[in-house]
């Protein structure tokens, strides 16, 4: 049974409100939930950027909900500090925290003052970054000096089971890289044939893990609504790299957002007012091969969407009791047949 998860976007909504949602797609019924992890919003309109790692403890002690959080050690953050703060969630929350490091946007990364480097270097610069990680969650004192230097760094909190480590990953090359290190991978929602050529990138090189996909969608009663929102907060967020990694501020994201128009924002958001639509996209997703669906509402307001979606949608990508008993019976004589 695919997962479905509450996407919390720290770029659109303030801190406090954002954990009121996350806590109401709990009670809504919701499976888990992911966020992102941004100094810079995508535009001024989003108006927001709250610091995760703060608001990650919080939300954590108050749902009981699995987390993961979209991040980037190399630069803003140095590796020994991303692996201690995820060491202490997943100490203090066992088997309820991932993070998904990824090589980053120069939009957050820029503020430390040092350049930005080419794509290859940052995803150098990543894998070093994970690799001190691993050996930073494993207890040991790290010495390293590559792209990112580490001079005896050692965790005192390490956590019985380490956080996993997720690959974000947007093409199929990233996708295919990433398998010899990630213990997942997670993509946003993109054509089914692009879909599938990730998937089978990361599989076909021996990735393991969930797969797991982040789709943003706008919904509303009305077409006109869902669209206009839309339009509203996620015109910037329609470009292929490397403007989203390249560009620095959410000002430049803005005035190359000005004549983004909706055909264009409907190929980067699920659009519809129809939630018989939303059903048929994400049970698509689900049959591509992804584990879990964490969906991204783009509105700034999330009640309505988070208790239509629990009451008419997520059901419909759920088996019913009397269908998830038949299997569970099926496999139960499956078993018994084998000898298993």
């Amino acid at each position: 049974m695919v997962t479905v998860g509450f996407h919390a976007s720290h770029e659109q909504i303030s801190p406090g409100q954002l954990l009121k949602d996350v806590q109401h797609a709990e009670r809504a019924g919701f499976d888990a939930a992911m966020c992102s992890d941004h100094i810079e919003p995508w535009s001024a309109r989003q108006g927001h950027s709250g610091f995760a790692w703060s608001w990650l403890g919080a939300a954590l002690a108050t749902t009981k909900l699995r987390f993961g959080v979209v991040t980037a050690p190399g630069q803003r953050y140095h590796p020994a500090i991303i692996a201690h703060a995820s060491a202490t969630l997943a100490g203090m929350f066992p088997g309820r925290f991932w993070m998904a490091t990824g090589s980053g946007e120069n939009m957050n990364e820029h503020i430390t003052g040092d350049a930005w480097p080419p794509k290859e270097t940052r995803q150098r610069r990543l894998e070093e970054s994970v690799e001190v990680i691993r050996r930073l969650h494993r207890g040991e004192e790290v010495t390293h000096h590559g792209l990112v230097t580490v001079e005896q760094a050692r965790i005192w909190e390490v956590p019985d089971t380490p956080p996993q480590l997720i690959a974000p990953a947007i093409s199929v090359e990233t996708a295919r890289r990433a398998a010899a290190w990630a213990d997942g991978l997670v993509t946003v929602n993109q054509p089914a044939g692009k879909l599938k050529e990730m998937l089978a990138a990361y599989r076909g090189n021996g990735g393991r893990g969930k797969a797991i996909l982040q789709v943003h969608l706008s919904w509303a009663p009305g077409e006109d609504e869902a669209t206009a929102v839309a339009l509203d907060q996620w015109r910037t967020n329609t470009f292929d790299p490397p403007i989203p990694w390249d560009l620095p501020t959410a000002g430049h994201f803005d005035g190359v957002g000005n004549h983004v128009g909706e055909d264009q924002v409907r190929k980067t958001v699920n659009i519809s007012a129809s939630l018989d639509r939303h059903v048929e996209w994400l049970a698509g997703y689900a049959d591509l091969g992804f584990d879990e669906l964490y969906l991204h509402f783009v509105g700034q307001e999330q009640e309505r969407f988070i208790d239509t979606f629990a009451g008419e949608v997520l059901p419909q990508l759920r088996p019913s009791p009397a269908l998830a008993t038949s299997a569970a019976a099926t496999g139960a004589a499956a078993d018994r047949g084998t000898g298993a």
